[in-house]
């Protein structure tokens, strides 16, 4: 197929590749597009540092996020918080560079961005008002381990997840993400001035810079249409005072990131319910790939890339438990970026995910980005997710409208996102079923496209009612 003659898996094409393009970059004094869009041409760290920087600050406050509503069930002190927050800085950008630079058959080779998982905070709570940290801990070790095992077997599986199926979960990824962009456009869920004046002005001042300065700009300055976005809204954010600046108090310098901060504990129900959701985890990222490669490559991903990806995430989430963290995948939001700027340069990713790394280290560098406000980083994120949405739509299209693909697709999506926006139907179920399904539409879209599709007769006789030639000619005869 076209997909596996892709200059990522070919490495006499991608030496080629590499010596057509640079050239213009090196001799140029600003970046050129064609290095931008092309993931091995050769880019200096300073020149693609701006739009690494904007991959940063995309996920920043996202990435932060699960990791703030866990620590406050486990009732953490601010130390223990502020240690677990900086071991997912770490492991956010290691994470990163492993799938842009996988180690043998670990890690995509795609211009990826991991983060930690909203999809185990429910169960993370749930473990850690029961069992303690400890167990959540141990759980996320575990389950890593499971996840590489998917990721390396991916081969085997992979082919009871046909292209319909994975346009679906692209697509709920995209609606799944619409709240958060809403939410974040209204100050962030939870905030007491949620969806005041203020709020709604910042979100939506930041959303007409990124248009406009995506109109006005010419060549290679669209592609920081994000960044200008961002920027402009902390500027306005700062004349307004809407910037919290408490979290710069008593900061340390440099700061080391510790292994093993928490004992883990080996809990059986624990590791099963997080090994669950580690197999969720592994079909988003079928999805995750599927629309990365769409977006920025404009194609398939390969088996290799998509193995890679999953046992990318196994590893850098076991990686993740030792520090004490959470688990990590890969970040729908960065996949809206790419799909808006078309940036896949793995040099600029890298960039990203060196900063990240730098943040770990440096507690300053993550309170700037993580004072950014909710309503800034909303109105920049809006339109990112709409095209995720737009790319799985895209995907539908080309599996093909037969009738057992529309079938597959209406009944899939109208259950897996209309009952987790009830999520009270799901009340009398088990806790872990309701931990896994009640709030993630991506699940639920996804355990419905497969038992549709395993079940659903072939397109030959799903239209059983279609008339026979021989009604046919009866009908013109009369």
């Amino acid at each position: 197929m076209a997909q596996d003659q892709h200059p990522s898996d070919n490495p006499h094409s991608k030496t080629k590749a590499s010596s057509d393009r640079p050239a213009t970059a090196k001799s140029s004094p600003a970046v050129s597009i064609q290095a931008l869009t092309s993931f091995d041409a050769p880019i200096s760290f300073w020149k693609g540092l701006p739009f690494g920087l904007q991959h940063v600050m995309a996920m920043f406050v996202a990435n932060l996020a699960p990791i703030f509503l866990v620590t406050a069930a486990a009732h953490m002190s601010p130390e223990q918080s502020a240690m677990v927050i900086q071991n997912g800085l770490l492991m956010a950008g290691l994470g990163t560079c492993l799938q842009l630079y996988p180690i043998w058959r670990v890690g995509s080779r795609l211009p990826m961005v991991t983060g930690i998982s909203f999809t185990y905070v429910a169960a993370a709570v749930t473990i850690v008002s029961k069992q303690g940290y400890g167990a959540v801990v141990g759980a996320v070790i575990v389950g890593g381990l499971v996840e590489l095992l998917l990721g390396l077997t991916a081969s085997f599986w992979k082919r009871f997840v046909p292209p319909i199926v994975s346009a679906i979960v692209v697509t709920s990824i995209g609606f799944s993400l619409l709240s958060v962009g809403a939410s974040s456009f209204g100050g962030g869920s939870g905030a007491k001035d949620f969806g005041s004046w203020q709020n709604l002005t910042l979100g939506l001042a930041s959303l007409v810079a990124c248009l406009a300065f995506q109109l006005l700009m010419k060549g290679t300055a669209k592609q920081l249409s994000v960044l200008f976005g961002l920027l402009v809204g902390y500027l306005l954010a700062l004349a307004m005072g809407m910037v919290d600046f408490s979290g710069f108090d008593s900061l340390q310098l440099v700061s080391v990131p510790r292994i093993m901060p928490f004992r883990p504990e080996f809990d059986a129900g624990s590791i099963v319910a997080f090994a669950l959701l580690y197999v969720v985890s592994s079909v988003e990222v079928l999805g995750d790939t599927a629309a990365l490669s769409k977006v920025g490559l404009n194609r398939l991903p390969t088996d290799r890339e998509t193995a890679g990806a999953i046992a990318g995430d196994g590893l850098i989430s076991t990686l993740s438990g030792i520090f004490g963290c959470l688990p990590l995948t890969s970040f729908a939001q960065n996949i809206g970026l790419v799909a808006i700027t078309k940036v896949v340069n793995r040099k600029v990713i890298l960039s990203g995910g060196l900063l990240l790394v730098l943040a770990s280290f440096v507690p300053a560098i993550a309170q700037v980005f993580n004072s950014l406000p909710q309503a800034v980083l909303g109105g920049c994120t809006l339109m990112m997710f709409g095209n995720i949405i737009l790319s799985g739509f895209q995907m539908i299209s080309e599996a093909g409208y037969s009738q057992r693909n529309i079938t597959i697709a209406a009944l899939s999506l109208t259950v897996g996102i209309g009952f987790t926006q009830v999520s009270e139907i799901f009340s009398h179920f088990p806790a872990l079923f309701q931990s896994i399904f009640s709030t993630n539409c991506i699940a639920s879209c996804f355990v419905v496209a497969v038992i549709l599709n395993a079940f659903l007769p072939s397109e030959e006789h799903f239209l059983t009612s279609a008339p026979t030639h021989g009604e046919e000619d009866g009908k013109a005869q009369q």
